[in-house]
């Protein structure tokens, strides 16, 4: 009569034991709503507590410690949340990861627009002491507090304007050197020269 009572057969011995079965992504953004609002709940509800000790000016620091308890317990869940839908969203991960300004499709991972070159998201670089992820606008390291080197500029960046005017003047020295070099006699064939 086992079937009648639902319960779950014993596993044999030494059988390893059935894993959780995950849940989907679906699953872990509706409980991480559902926290989210608790978590604020009891925020206020904590407010609201400590207004009326004050009013009442009775102070109960157990009841202050077990409210608190529940809020990091419900972060702490959160956090676990937050790490798996991560971990589920990098596995589904597409190739593509949006549009840049330009309109061109920007590949995952990629740190410069393929097409017109700007640079994608934050920059990838690290503290030089610690070796934490710095956004490229930072000037200090919110992990260790180090100030952030200044990239370095080139001295001399040459402007598309620049850069024709000299090859312009390459090509006259070039034109100039082939002017004043003597004619030779052509013998033979023309091309061969």
């Amino acid at each position: 009569m086992r079937f009648l009572r639902r319960e779950p057969a014993a596993a044999p011995e030494g059988a390893p034991a059935r894993p959780r079965p995950v849940a989907t992504p679906g699953q872990l953004r509706r409980e991480r709503r559902a926290l989210l609002r608790a978590r604020e709940e009891r925020i206020r509800d904590l407010g609201g507590l400590m207004l009326e000790m004050y009013r009442r000016d009775r102070f109960r620091e157990d009841l202050i410690f077990e409210q608190c308890g529940e809020l990091l317990s419900l972060e702490a869940r959160l956090g676990e949340l937050e790490t798996l839908l991560d971990a589920a969203s990098f596995g589904a991960r597409r190739t593509t990861s949006g549009r840049c300004l330009c309109g061109a499709p920007l590949i995952w991972g990629s740190h410069f627009c393929s097409n017109c070159g700007r640079p994608v998201g934050d920059a990838v670089v690290s503290c030089a002491r610690c070796s934490h992820p710095l956004a490229a606008d930072a000037h200090f390291c919110v992990n260790c507090g180090t100030a952030a080197e200044a990239p370095e500029v080139p001295a001399a960046v040459e402007t598309p304007e620049e850069a024709y005017e000299e090859a312009a003047v390459e090509a006259e020295a070039q034109q100039a050197a082939v002017a004043d070099e003597p004619a030779e006699e052509a013998e033979g064939d023309p091309w061969e020269r």
